[in-house]
């Protein structure tokens, strides 16, 4: 995988993504040294990350409690941050 750094991205973009296209090659742009993005060419599959059990099921409860009692701006109570983040 080809490594460039942020400048010269920056300066080079389209030449770049040019490059990438033709040849299919990620590219890894470096800001002070340290991995920042990773350019990948269009259609190229990517792993989708999976939730844990856990995370499961707390979208499930967040969605049963927020379909049994909405919060809308029509004067009824709107839930406060610490309510979110205890369900």
């Amino acid at each position: 995988m080809k490594q460039v750094n942020l400048r010269e991205a920056n300066q080079e973009f389209s030449r770049l993504v040019r490059k990438i296209e033709e040849t299919g090659e990620r590219v890894l742009v470096l800001r002070n040294g340290k991995p920042a993005v990773e350019i990948v060419p269009s259609g190229e599959k990517r792993a989708v990350r999976g939730r844990t059990p856990a995370q499961q099921r707390a979208i499930r409860a967040f969605l049963r409690s927020a379909r049994a009692k909405p919060g809308n701006s029509s004067g009824q109570r709107r839930w406060t941050r610490d309510e979110l983040h205890e369900r």
